[in-house]
């Protein structure tokens, strides 16, 4: 038997220090563990690995590539964000935020129509961190996306129950009617056709909730029937499979509705032109609409917001100002308000995106809609955006599709400017990113306490490689909601027990304690955190806990841990975390 002598080196770009290359014997049918101190960088989500061995008496070679995620600690956020259309000057005051870290700036993005425009949006998708299928659906129209959304469409038949409704997870027990009928309504506003067996599968148990044969309770001890059922009709009569005698179920009366049923009503009588009393219906209902409508400033609101808010139901204020956009646009008495309504859509952004998924993939759509119908006068000439020293020019008839860039913060406060020349009326985002440390716990609904205990340690004053972690999560709710997550950040490489795969313990997590009157829906054990969704959790205290091995030594900065209302975002929770030490 030869010991062999091995050289190996690991490379990759932007890793300090550089890595110096390693020797190390190897007997027959031996393996040996090489390690290598190194920062992540900043500012780059991954790392491309490149790993060469070659044997010196030999000439026996091999070489790897791997791929690395890296994740923030401290991720950037667009804390501020506007959305302007430029005729001529525009401009607006610039300062750093006090407590940012390195990096960030202020990214500028021009584009020539306003469906084009919305990049915060699609920034806010693309870093969206949860995903049951609507979510998935949801960020693939936003950032349309069609082999995003091909992807996910193939999934769902492991989502489907046996009558033919969607489930947020493949784990949960029965599908949902406002899911199935929200996956149908948006994959066909969107333009992208569903399979045809799978699409007459969802309509089919969609008929059946809305004529009575097939029940599905609502997750809250609320009359919201009607409203559900109303939301299937809509879908299924975007694909003319809604029957006038469905309608047989349900008491008309727009008055009484949210606007949320209002708008689906609407959508109901422009699909089904042979309804009775079709005409004088549509008037009853556009009539409800106008009544409720306001203005604020520029920003759309409703009347009736406070009763809106169905967040049980995917339903916020945001969803209902996109989709009346979307709705009016087949209107004819509404054609003379759409600048003004889709302004006022616009204007209730916060942070440059809407409040939910299912808010942003509408807007989307409502604002492509709208560009393609009213603007069609092109951009010519060029726009000229400075700041601090810092110029970006788009020439139109070089870049027609426009252009985006990031301008580095100013030293001292300072003045944006930016100018268009020419013909049309190009869009401006303005976004302000920063990485902003949260130095202490913040509760607006939920408030949590985390502590962090030994299994199995090595070393009683230190966290060691192979040591093994409970993780404890204290959590009170102020309030009822519907479909919450829970999320923990892990150290890098470590392993989150309990997923059955191999190398797993049941026996180490079987101390793992669950309290309160919640159960969850689903559970990701991922690489980088631990997520729990919960589709119902009543007002008081639960407990959560979950086991993990430490694979790798090294200093760990993590991520704040949060907790989340998915349909209410204004309900949450953070903690940051400390930095932990694990020694090899």
């Amino acid at each position: 038997q030869q010991i062999v002598a091995v050289d190996v080196s690991a490379n990759a770009a932007g890793i300090s220090p550089v890595t110096v290359p390693q020797t190390v014997s190897l007997e027959a049918g031996e393996a040996r563990e090489l390690f290598w101190d190194v920062t992540a960088p900043s500012g780059v989500e991954e790392v491309t690995w490149e790993f060469d061995a070659a044997a010196k008496e030999t000439a026996a070679r091999d070489r790897l590539r791997v791929v690395q995620r890296v994740a923030p600690a401290v991720p950037l956020r667009v804390f501020q964000a506007s959305l302007n259309q430029l005729e001529r000057r525009f401009a607006l005051g610039v300062t750093r935020p006090a407590d940012a870290l390195a990096g960030g700036g202020v990214r500028v993005s021009v584009r020539p129509r306003l469906g084009d425009g919305l990049s915060a949006v699609a920034d806010a998708m693309r870093r969206y961190p949860y995903g049951c299928m609507e979510q998935k659906i949801s960020v693939a129209v936003a950032l349309r996306d069609q082999a995003l959304w091909e992807r996910w469409v193939a999934q769902i038949p492991s989502y489907m129950d046996a009558d033919g409704l969607v489930k947020y997870f493949p784990s949960t027990t029965h599908g949902d009617p406002v899911l199935t009928a929200y996956i149908l309504a948006i994959s066909h506003e969107a333009g992208w056709i569903m399979p045809e067996a799978l699409r007459r599968q969802a309509a089919q148990g969609l008929k059946r909730f809305v004529d009575g044969s097939l029940v599905r309770y609502s997750p809250l001890p609320t009359a919201d029937l009607a409203i559900r059922k109303l939301a299937a009709l809509e879908a299924l009569s975007r694909y003319g499979e809604a029957e006038p005698k469905l309608l047989g179920s349900i008491a008309v009366d727009p008055n009484l509705w949210p606007t949320s049923a209002v708008i689906d009503w609407v959508g109901i009588l422009l699909n089904m032109p042979a309804l009775p009393n079709r005409a004088e219906r549509l008037a009853q209902a556009e009539q409800v609409l106008r009544a409720r409508l306001t203005y604020q400033g520029t920003v759309m609101v409703f009347s009736t917001e406070a009763s809106d808010r169905l967040w049980w139901l995917m339903v916020s204020s945001d969803v209902n100002a996109v989709r009346l956009v979307l709705t009016a646009l087949r209107l004819d008495a509404w054609q003379a308000d759409m600048s003004r309504l889709a302004r006022g859509a616009l204007a209730r952004q916060r942070a440059g995106c809407w409040d939910l998924t299912t808010a942003n993939a509408w807007g989307v759509l409502a604002m492509e809609r709208f560009s393609q119908k009213y603007e069609t006068e092109p951009v010519t000439g060029t726009t000229r955006v400075d700041l601090a020293g810092q110029n970006r020019v788009v020439d139109w008839a070089a870049n027609p599709k426009g252009d985006t860039a990031l301008l580095a913060w100013p030293a001292a406060k300072a003045e944006l400017d930016a100018l268009h020349q020419g013909t049309g009326k190009p869009w401006l985002t303005i976004q302000s990113l920063a990485a902003i440390p949260l130095k202490e716990a913040l509760s607006s609904g939920y408030s949590i306490r985390k502590t962090v205990s030994a299994v199995d340690r090595k070393a009683p004053e230190r966290w060691s490689r192979g040591d093994i972690v409970r993780v404890r999560l204290e959590i009170e709710a102020q309030a009822d909601m519907t479909w919450v997550a829970v999320s923990d950040p892990v150290p890098a490489g470590a392993t989150i027990l309990g997923t059955g795969l191999g190398r797993d313990s049941r026996i180490l997590t079987q101390g793992e304690e669950r309290k309160g009157r919640v159960w969850p829906a689903y559970e990701e054990r991922s690489f980088g955190a631990f997520r729990a969704y919960y589709e119902v959790v009543p007002k008081g205290a639960w407990t959560v806990e979950y086991t993990l091995r430490l694979n790798q030594s090294g200093s760990f900065h993590l991520p704040p841990t949060r907790v989340e209302a998915l349909y209410a975002p204004e309900m949450m929770g953070e903690i940051p975390n400390k930095k932990i030490d694990v020694f090899p």
